[in-house]
């Protein structure tokens, strides 16, 4: 496996953990992106000290906040400066949140926080909405705190997968992953003994459904779009080790989206390669 070259690559979440796992992972490709663009909360944490980069990696994209239209028009329009009408080759939607529960104790109000990070943000990222036309640039209630919803990254992949002499579907011309869980997996259901996480297992399975989604509208412009379940990298309880190191998560994720084609749109697949039950 020669590993995965794709021209440029937007990381959501990258402030640590899996995110930072796969932005190192991904600088050190025997190929490596040309642009590489982490978004992250803290500019000047591990991902601004340029972990290995050397001078690869784009600086920190302003996406601190996949909820907010804002933060998401100011990351496009850079990365938009730095590609160009090349557009963009892979967003990999990584940015999570949990909050441990059962259904004796889950509240809406962890049910809302956690489906809109992981759920909502992703979407936010990969559609674009019409742009109001009022003249004002304001909302047609007159309401103008409300922002015009931006074009998000769907231009800018769409440009990747026009370019001259791409052909087939793979992360290389265009592509959106989705970074799901086993855990949203109706069909699976597992480790439900010891770990319920209700607010959790239903914002991936959302997240499912809406990778789903996306492969049905933006199939046809050759945009690829997978979801994707990292394995268990973190501790679930306590001390020690998960299932899977950081480190094994990553070689398998990226040997993963290496081998991805016009077959793999619409499917759910494991850090080990394997496909799995929605």
């Amino acid at each position: 496996m020669e590993g995965l070259g794709v021209g440029s690559v937007l990381l959501t979440g990258c402030d640590g953990g899996l995110g930072l796992g796969l932005l190192k992972g991904l600088l050190e490709q025997p190929s490596p992106p040309r642009h590489l663009f982490a978004a992250c909360l803290d500019p000047q944490g591990k991902v601004g000290r340029d972990p290995g980069a050397g001078g690869r990696m784009e600086p920190c994209c302003p996406l601190a906040d996949v909820t907010d239209p804002n933060s998401i028009k100011a990351a496009v329009g850079k990365v938009r400066e730095v590609v160009g009408h090349a557009g963009l080759n892979l967003l990999i939607n990584n940015t999570g949140t949990t909050r441990r529960s059962t259904l004796a104790t889950e509240t809406a109000e962890n049910m809302t926080l956690v489906y809109t990070t992981n759920t909502i943000g992703p979407l936010q990222t990969s559609q674009v909405r019409p742009q109001a036309n009022t003249g004002s640039g304001e909302e047609e209630d007159g309401d103008a705190q409300v922002p015009v919803p931006p074009q998000a990254f769907l231009p800018l992949l769409k440009e990747a997968a026009e370019a001259e002499g791409q052909r087939g579907m793979s992360c290389s011309r265009a592509a959106i992953i989705n970074i799901s869980s086993i855990l949203g997996s109706i069909e699976v259901a597992e480790a439900w003994e010891e770990r319920q996480d209700v607010c959790y297992r239903c914002s991936k399975a959302a997240l499912n459904m809406l990778t789903k989604c996306l492969a049905l509208e933006y199939g046809s412009s050759g945009i690829l779009c997978v979801a994707v379940d990292p394995g268990c990298v973190t501790p679930p309880l306590g001390r020690g080790t998960g299932p899977v190191t950081v480190e094994e998560s990553v070689r398998g994720v990226l040997r993963l989206l290496a081998g991805l084609s016009a077959t793999s749109n619409g499917t759910f697949w494991d850090w080990r390669g394997q496909s799995l039950p929605w």
